[in-house]
């Protein structure tokens, strides 16, 4: 959970590098205007660290270790997922006007992404299945 700062006037939550934010913050994008039934991810990161925070609306995280697979679902602008190197993300179920910030670790290095789920579960030792 992120620090909410409430007041009368509204709500505030602050993001810093390597203290809310467990690394370095070098990229920072966002996701909006996803069409219903839209899927965003379906990749994995050898090096990169991303913190992903539905800043407006909701959806779905689906998280994948090889293994073992766990949907979270975010929707308060406090609450972020930190996802770690090694992990197939997909990003699922937009809410209509949903935006999704992602703070990434590394700036955008296209030979960082795994975009092959078998290929992922190869490098991971196991078999895809």
């Amino acid at each position: 959970m992120l620090p909410k700062v409430h007041n009368r006037a509204g709500n505030l939550t602050a993001l810093e590098n390597q203290s809310n934010i467990p690394f370095e913050i070098k990229r920072v994008y966002y996701l909006y205007d996803v069409p219903g039934g839209e899927d965003r991810g379906g990749h994995a990161h050898r090096e990169l660290q991303q913190f992903i925070v539905a800043v407006s609306g909701a959806f779905d995280v689906l998280i994948d270790d090889g293994i073992n697979k766990k949907i979270v679902h975010l929707d308060r602008p406090y609450i972020g997922l930190h996802v770690v190197p090694g992990i197939w993300r997909e990003l699922l179920n937009f809410s209509s006007g949903a935006i999704c910030l992602v703070l990434a670790s590394e700036k955008y290095i296209e030979e960082d992404y795994i975009r092959e789920y078998q290929y992922f579960k190869k490098l991971k030792g196991y078999h895809a299945g």
